[in-house]
């Protein structure tokens, strides 16, 4: 995450011939961190408060991704586009928990409180309160009582 915010930090130099030496650092870093960690974390996605990766290693997520608050990634997650050329990913709200090995595609859009169980593949929008599981995933609602 420190490389990931530097990255961002970096954005906030508005001469671009003065941004371009921490742009490359950045380039360097990032290669790095995703050589020695697997983790893909590119700083072009917007995290909320809270964001947590619980296990490194093999988590691969868009640029165009977005998470809101306490969302949480565990190992071999994908966010992502779901066809080449697309523009678009999912947009994760906030306590939004993933289990291992998940992959959410597409132009999507995932709702609060929800619960993405191990090795689900999300391709439609999943509503607040709600847990997704299987391939492809079947959406369950939740009775607010359960919400975290």
């Amino acid at each position: 995450m420190i490389i990931y915010r530097f990255g961002r930090w970096r954005y906030s130099i508005r001469p671009r011939f003065l941004r371009l030496p921490f742009s490359l650092i950045y380039k360097i870093l990032f290669k790095l961190t995703q050589i020695l960690t697997g983790i893909q974390m590119p700083c072009e996605a917007p995290v909320g408060r809270n964001f947590r990766i619980d296990h490194f290693g093999n988590i691969i997520v868009s640029g165009y991704a977005s998470f809101g608050d306490n969302c949480v990634l565990r190992n071999g997650v994908t966010i992502g586009i779901r066809k080449v050329g697309e523009k678009t990913a999912p947009q994760l709200g906030n306590n939004v928990d993933i289990g291992a090995g998940a992959k959410i595609l597409g132009d999507i859009r995932i709702g609060n409180n929800v619960m993405i169980g191990a090795n689900a593949v999300v391709i439609t929008d999943v509503p607040d309160n709600a847990i997704a599981v299987g391939i492809p995933a079947r959406i369950i609602l939740r009775p607010s009582s359960q919400t975290p």
